[in-house]
């Protein structure tokens, strides 16, 4: 199995994009396996302060940001004008990404996926303040996970330390950027990459690795065969 490490923020604009092609690269291959890191651009305030020079200072500057993640977006959905018009400072990492690593832990990789892009949404389409807890349980609510579950692990310590973790490891590997794809613990893809890209990158890793992206490969011949095959309950066979 190709295993690849998926490091992003729910802050990061050219995550978004990313997740949704990722998400595309996740349906098509059977043989290989997300997992979500954290990769933290805001941890706290003072993060932002020391980086922008104050908290209101961000947001004009991200803003700019978006415009070319937008471009980047094979659906451009970022609401940059509805952002601009908030009146709140723009979201740190730390509360999301608690949020989305408490889901991980109770739910494993697939209900991690499904509230990061929840809170992704919120921010990027929604315009809301992902560092108001109100719209995290929002978020979250709006999953499959147990709401109950999730906030008893979310106010957990050992959540905030598997996040910083995830932290540790990014640069360990020496990611420092995100999104980055570490595949195999070997190649890293960094970028918001097109879906061609990463499956063209895909494709020379298993050949290298000889692990094929998918289980079984068909081979397609130009004699035609017959076959049974099961339909909705039903055989079906020609």
């Amino acid at each position: 199995m190709i295993k690849i490490e998926f490091f992003h923020d729910v802050i990061c604009s050219f995550c978004f994009p990313m997740s949704a092609r990722m998400r595309k690269i996740a349906a098509k291959y059977n043989n290989i396996e997300i997992d979500h890191r954290s990769f933290a651009l805001g941890w706290e305030a003072e993060d932002f302060i020391r980086s922008f020079g104050s908290r209101e200072a961000v947001k004009p500057e991200v803003l700019g940001h978006w415009v070319q993640a937008n471009k980047n977006d094979d659906e451009h959905r970022f609401n940059i004008e509805g952002m601009r018009q908030t009146d709140f400072n723009f979201p740190i990492s730390k509360p999301a990404l608690k949020a989305a690593k408490a889901a991980g832990i109770v739910g494993g990789e697939a209900v991690y996926w499904d509230v990061f892009d929840r809170l992704q949404n919120k921010l990027f389409v929604e315009n809301k303040n992902i560092e108001d807890i109100a719209v995290l349980e929002e978020a979250v609510k709006e999953t499959s996970i147990s709401f109950a579950d999730w906030k008893a692990q979310f106010e957990k310590e050992e959540t905030e330390k598997a996040v910083l973790a995830d932290l540790q490891l990014a640069q360990s590997y020496g990611v420092n950027s995100a999104p980055t794809l570490v595949i195999n613990r070997k190649y890293a893809i960094t970028g918001a990459q097109s879906q061609e890209h990463i499956e063209e990158i895909l494709a020379k890793i298993s050949q290298d690795e000889g692990i094929p992206l998918n289980k079984l490969l068909t081979f397609k011949t130009d004699d035609p065969a017959g076959s049974c095959s099961i339909v909705d309950d039903k055989w079906q066979c020609d």
